[in-house]
């Protein structure tokens, strides 16, 4: 799905804490979807699990980690799994990957949106009247997607004061996936949803993205169509 994180128009920053250090648990869902017209290359998996978010602060630097226990359900079977994925930010505003094991793409830091915002982007998203621009390049695709975010409005998610924000870009898409590197794609690629994070301290409680691929092949054999989607849920408990 999402790979690196894409930050909205703004770049997230290292936001102060009180402790040195502190998590946040989730529930994640997942379902991806993959269909070539008249063949009978048709995929159907869901995910399902929980999450757990933890953030150390030391000296200058962040480490989060997060580490999901899920299960995958493909065709009338079923396995459990376990992604983890460590991201270091610096008080300069730096990140760095540290350990990248989410192939399902179902961690919080493996969204389009940062795991946490500083509360001046918080600030400017609850003053848009209309729209802002919006950019970001999954790894997947190699594609720029261009569009906006906008102000979703506020609410509560886990019992905590939320600010929404809504989020819709599109681009070329021109490359294989993830899950059938032997078939090359042409066509467009479009991602939309929403993201909450809290009033206080600026941490994502709630995600729903989707991203939708619609094309041909393109190696020139055949017309039939392709559609591929993928969807991810992230909810604070």
């Amino acid at each position: 799905m999402f790979a690196t994180r894409a930050l909205v128009a703004v770049v997230a920053v290292l936001v102060a804490a009180q402790t040195p250090e502190s998590s946040q648990l989730y529930r994640v869902s997942g379902k991806d979807s993959f269909a070539i017209g008249s063949r009978e290359l048709r995929s159907d998996i869901a995910y399902s699990g929980k999450q757990r978010l933890t953030i150390r602060r030391a000296g200058n630097a962040s480490w989060y980690t997060a580490q999901v226990d899920y299960r995958k359900f493909e065709q009338d079977q079923s396995q459990e799994s376990t992604a983890k994925f460590v991201s270091l930010i610096l008080k300069s505003g730096e990140e760095v990957d540290e350990q990248n094991a989410d192939p399902d793409f179902l961690t919080v830091l493996n969204q389009p949106f940062a795991a946490q915002l500083d509360p001046q982007t918080i600030r400017d998203v609850r003053k848009l009247k209309g729209s802002s621009p919006f950019s970001f390049s999954p790894a997947m695709t190699g594609a720029t997607l261009n569009g906006s975010i906008y102000h979703v409005g506020d609410g509560l998610i886990a019992g905590h004061p939320v600010v929404g924000i809504g989020f819709d870009a599109t681009g070329p898409m021109r490359g294989t996936i993830p899950e059938h590197r032997e078939i090359l794609l042409r066509g467009t690629i479009r991602m939309s949803g929403r993201a909450y994070y809290t009033s206080a301290s600026a941490l994502l409680l709630g995600l729903d993205a989707t991203l939708t691929i619609a094309g041909t092949l393109a190696d020139g054999s055949t017309s039939d169509p392709v559609k591929i989607l993928y969807r991810r849920t992230i909810r604070a408990e």
